[in-house]
């Protein structure tokens, strides 16, 4: 009998063991993407997302749904991903994940998903970001399972993909490979309220997006 899993309730663990990822720290995002410098017109507009994140948060929580709205839409936005080439997805439903060796498919739904349009009519698609969110209460690591969960369902055809987990105030990358077994690679987090951290943040989401 196969046994169905949602992705929202894995652990981590219960992550790593059932597909077989392997976990590497990495600390340098520059190893990995090619960083451009930013416009002032990009610094601006990165200050302007900064003074809301401060305003809603010193007000309460924030949800989920408006972190998609005030903080990730602008932030696609400034990074380059409403381009013709690009097509975003919102509240994506995952194929089943068949685990090997074990009668379990793990299925879910992912906040955003951002992917190639130039693939889009050959039978498989290139994605570009995987994005899980959580409300402000929660630490962006929560939503690592949930991300690392449906990144890895892009392996299947492509070598590898980038996801990022986020409250609105932190934003924790990783990288996944293919490999045996395969691999993910966790950056730092990077933090919107402060402003070199921000930068970067930006200069990482164009990166990515230019890939």
């Amino acid at each position: 009998m196969t046994t169905t899993l949602d992705a929202s309730n894995l652990r981590l663990k219960d992550v790593q063991s059932l597909l077989k990822l392997t976990e590497q720290l990495n600390d340098s995002f520059r190893s990995l993407l090619s960083l451009e410098n930013i416009t002032e017109f990009e610094q601006q507009e990165l200050q302007v997302i900064r003074n809301i994140f401060r305003e809603y948060y010193s007000e309460g929580k924030i949800s989920e749904g408006q972190i998609k709205f005030l903080f990730l839409a602008p932030l696609m936005k400034l990074a380059g991903f409403y381009h013709s080439s690009i097509k975003i997805t919102l509240e994506e439903n995952i194929a089943n994940i068949s685990v090997e060796d074990e009668d379990t498919n793990i299925k879910g739904r992912m906040d955003i998903l951002a992917v190639s349009k130039t693939q889009e009519r050959i039978v498989t698609t290139l994605w570009i970001l995987v994005i899980e969110s959580k409300n402000s209460s929660f630490n962006a690591l929560e939503g690592l399972p949930q991300l690392l969960t449906y990144a890895y369902k892009s392996l299947e055809n492509q070598t590898s993909v980038w996801g990022v987990t986020t409250n609105g105030m932190d934003y924790q990358f990783v990288y996944l490979q293919q490999g045996n077994p395969p691999i993910y690679k966790l950056l730092r987090k990077l933090d919107i309220t402060r402003s070199e951290s921000s930068i970067e943040l930006l200069q990482v989401f164009k990166s990515i997006c230019q890939l």
